[in-house]
């Protein structure tokens, strides 16, 4: 009973809050002519080339990361704020502008580290994504294009960025600590030990920090490519053992999974921080504590 109350709570929270970080396609469709309107298309150039939302542009995660090329460093990872702000002006963002961010084809987790990137930047207000992307505007029968609209640059005051960014240190002293918990975001064969990932310094260690939970991301989408119901997300982090008004501090191989995690996490109602590092930063720091339940 309790369970079940907890839960019709949650989904409460969670409905309010899908309908502020999502659009539908006949919103959108809408308000394409809108002034202040800016759409993004996350994914390949390819792609974007050959079918697009009329007036929307391309932008690809390397536009607004960093990574260290030499191999010795991390991958995509937040940029400085100067950096961060003139990347956002050259898609044609401005402090006044209306974002909706949308994946091609199933890139549902680049398009979420888009929306969490605004939302860094002090744009998450003025953010949403698109429900179900590219795949929903077509079977919807919305009009798609093949003309970039004219490069504009906007203007961007000073970025006034969010603290949502946890580092190793923050996630080693904040393990089995009351109101936060670490989610993985990774699938379960990494999350248990049966996969062991990669990354730019070689092979990743093997299992997840010590006492994280396990939301894989995929378990955010339907069939359909759209984000679930609010009342499922809800029962998702509650059967996860994610406790109502717990701050959430996600994680995935590289940084790029859990942000669609941690947007569910969002709708639910749950406070977010990104371990941007993820176990690629993690997996560095040998004296700190993985659980490995393959391990014999």
């Amino acid at each position: 009973m309790r369970l079940a109350c907890l839960l019709l709570c949650c989904a409460s929270v969670a409905g309010a809050q899908r309908d502020s970080l999502l659009v539908s396609t006949g919103w959108l469709a809408t308000h394409l002519e809108d002034a202040k309107l800016v759409v993004l298309q996350v994914g390949d150039r390819a792609d974007y080339d050959k079918q697009h939302i009329p007036g929307a542009r391309p932008v690809a995660l390397d536009d607004i990361a960093v990574s260290d090329r030499t191999g010795n460093g991390l991958t995509l990872e937040l940029p400085p704020a100067d950096q961060l702000r003139e990347s956002l002006e050259k898609l044609g963002i401005s402090d006044d502008s209306r974002i909706v961010v949308y994946y091609d084809r199933d890139r549902v987790t680049a398009a979420t580290r888009v929306v969490f990137t605004l939302d860094y930047a002090g744009l998450g207000g003025r953010t949403s994504l698109l429900d179900g992307g590219m795949t929903a505007w077509a079977r919807d029968g919305h009009p798609t294009s093949t003309n970039a609209p004219p490069a504009r640059t906007g203007h961007l005051s000073a970025l006034r960025v969010k603290p949502l960014v946890a580092n190793a240190d923050y996630v080693r002293a904040h393990l089995g600590k009351p109101s936060v918990s670490i989610v993985d975001a990774r699938a379960t064969v990494f999350y248990d030990g049966t996969q062991t990932g990669n990354g730019r310094g070689g092979p990743h260690r093997t299992g997840h920090i010590a006492g994280a939970k396990n939301i894989p991301y995929t378990g955010i989408i339907d069939s359909l490519l759209r984000i679930k119901p609010a009342d499922q997300l809800a029962a998702l982090f509650a059967t996860a053992g994610v406790a109502p008004g717990d701050t959430v501090v996600g994680y995935c191989h590289i940084g790029q999974q859990a942000t669609a995690m941690l947007f569910a996490a969002r709708v639910t109602g749950h406070p977010v921080l990104l371990y941007d590092g993820s176990f690629e930063d993690w997996s560095r720091h040998t004296d700190f504590p993985v659980e490995n339940p393959k391990r014999p």
